[in-house]
């Protein structure tokens, strides 16, 4: 490779680094709530307000029991709402761990709400005109048995159609986020009924999302042992998709999700529907058909994981319900193969250390340790060329403005002394598929929601809340967040000290003799430190880490090489080459 080459190689590499960073930059997640989105839309059987006054009384002290018996509540660590008797739906519930934000008024995070729900049901596939009557969402279910569903207490419902058919509905709950769904069918007549239960997940309106290209939020399934990931948009446009063999199928969102599974060994049809008329998403698992002969039952089970995706948890599942590629449902990515065991590491660190920034830069520690023989080659040569920088002088005091002769001469004497001068580009080509990885984990996973570091560091997926433009908090005034234009130039402590390790590293390394390689360099580390300065600090500090790890490793290496950098000398070799020629 001759000198224009790596030039370019060099260059091209700088150059696509600041692309890619400043695309996320100038198209940046917007800043929403926690919360799923919640809309204002009819509800799900589109009563009017007489027909719903017909099931929900007027409040008096005769209608107090009737009105409390219309709920059965959830009460569980990690979890409260209620199921509505009127469909046996599953409407209300919110995570007791998680609130909306770190003030501490916050709220638990609302997870379901009228207008995000799930009910069961029979459909008839029988063959006979005869309608029959079915539970579905609108039917009134008796609670008989349970006063409130808990870990140790689960709650049956039954309704009669009153022409021979009974149905009974037993939930159950686990201590974190799984229902099991039991439905059970009796047929005291004397005939025989087809019947095929299902399940439906539904979204009134499309929620609120991220929009960030790096997440998906939509449907996301298992099925056929493949991996779907359908946005909302794409179910408003096709109107209907459908499945077969699906193991599980559900809804995600950033943090949390709601999820019909199969038990372990089986699938159902899942078709996922948008109805354009009435502004509605759909997830509709179908089971198959049972033959209910007189006087018989027939019962199906299933299970329903609402609640945060918390990977520890989700591994639980996959293993001891035999949910095949649970861990899936959380987005890694199509670097996978890096990001899950990145995710791995850093929750074996935590396990120990108890606080993911420390975790976080133990990993880097051990990044940077597994990448130690690259490294070395990398710093070996670069004291090559350290130690080389007399001759190259001289060659270029000899070239003059010969710019051809010169790099000619600069190629035969890395020849000559069998030196790589792209060497040093290894290192940094394989550290970007890293951060972009520990970039992607620090933005999907639940445990970095909220997870403090040290000091003012409260919520790693967070950016650093400080600011220089108010003196990081002493000045009295509030500075623009990331919502804001100006927020690019309000950046933290830990940014900055990504900048200045970054800049320091830099100095490490002889100053390139092209004036545009030498200015390119030069800006680098303070556009990177406002480029970065409103991702996640989590991030930053692990670029402040590999910094500061990698200035020691070039240091020590450089300097059992024979070559102690000169770091205050190639401070004042980069501000004369981005001077302008005297000529110019």
């Amino acid at each position: 490779m001759d000198a224009q080459n790596t030039k370019n190689l060099i260059l091209a590499m700088v150059l696509s680094f600041l692309v890619l960073f400043g695309w996320t930059l100038l198209f940046p997640p917007p800043e929403i709530s926690d919360q799923p989105g919640i809309t204002e839309n009819e509800p799900l059987d589109s009563l009017e307000k007489s027909d719903q006054d017909k099931l929900i009384p007027s409040v008096s002290e005769s209608a107090v029991a009737t009105l409390t018996a219309s709920r059965v509540g959830i009460n569980t660590k990690r979890l409260s709402g209620s199921i509505w008797l009127k469909g046996g739906r599953i409407d209300d519930l919110q995570l007791n761990d998680y609130k909306t934000s770190l003030m501490d008024e916050a709220l638990e995070v609302t997870l379901l709400q009228k207008d995000y729900l799930i009910h069961y049901g029979w459909q008839d596939n029988s063959k006979i005109t005869e309608k029959l009557d079915l539970p579905g969402p609108n039917t009134i279910w008796k609670l008989v048995s349970g006063t409130e569903l808990t870990e140790r207490t689960p709650i049956k419902l039954k309704w009669d159609n009153g022409k021979g058919l009974a149905f009974e509905r037993v939930i159950e709950i686990d201590k974190n986020y799984m229902f099991k769904i039991t439905q059970t069918v009796i047929n005291s007549s004397n005939n025989s009924y087809q019947l095929q239960p299902y399940g439906v997940i539904q979204r009134n309106g499309r929620p609120d999302t991220i929009g960030f290209f790096i997440l998906h939020e939509g449907v996301v399934e298992m099925s056929d042992k493949t991996l779907n990931e359908i946005t909302y948009k794409k179910m408003t446009k096709e109107g209907i998709l459908s499945s077969n063999k699906t193991e599980w199928a559900g809804f995600t969102d950033k943090y949390w999700m709601t999820t019909l599974i199969a038990e372990p060994g089986k699938f159902f049809n899942s078709k996922k529907e948008f109805n354009s008329d009435q502004n509605r998403y759909l997830i509709e698992m179908k089971l198959g058909t049972q033959e209910i002969n007189p006087n018989s039952r027939g019962s199906i089970t299933t299970f329903l994981f609402a609640g945060a995706k918390e990977v520890s948890t989700i591994k639980y599942y996959e293993k001891n319900l035999e949910i095949y590629n649970f861990i899936d449902s959380v987005d890694w990515g199509w670097f996978f193969f890096l990001t899950k065991p990145i995710f791995n590491l850093l929750e074996i660190f935590n396990n120990y250390i108890g606080n993911m920034g420390w975790s976080i830069i133990l990993l880097t520690l051990f990044m940077k340790t597994l990448l130690l023989p690259l490294a070395y080659k990398s710093f070996v040569s670069m004291s090559k060329l350290k130690k080389l920088q007399p001759e190259m002088e001289k060659i270029k005091e000899r070239a003059g403005d010969d710019r051809v002769k010169l790099q000619q001469e600069m190629m035969n004497l890395y020849k000559t002394q069998k030196v790589n001068p792209a060497a040093g580009c290894l290192p940094i080509l394989l550290q970007i598929p890293i951060f972009f990885s520990l970039y992607k984990v620090l933005f999907v996973t639940i445990e970095m929601r909220h997870a403090p570091f040290i000091g003012w560091i409260k919520d790693l997926s967070a950016p650093d809340p400080t600011s220089f433009l108010n003196l990081f908090g002493l000045l009295p005034y509030s500075t623009p967040g990331p919502e804001s234009i100006f927020g690019i130039i309000s950046i933290g402590v830990y940014p900055i000290l990504m900048g200045v390790t970054m800049w320091m590293q830099q100095k490490l390394n002889p100053t390139p003799t092209d004036k545009t390689q030498a200015m390119i360099f030069a800006w680098m580390p303070w556009i990177f430190m406002f480029m970065l300065g409103q991702f996640s600090s989590g991030l930053v500090i692990y670029w402040v880490a590999n910094n500061t790890i990698q200035f020691i490793q070039q240091y020590l290496i450089m300097t059992s090489q024979g070559v102690r950098p000169d770091v205050f000398g190639n401070i004042l070799d980069s501000i004369r080459s981005i001077k302008p020629d005297k000529d110019k």
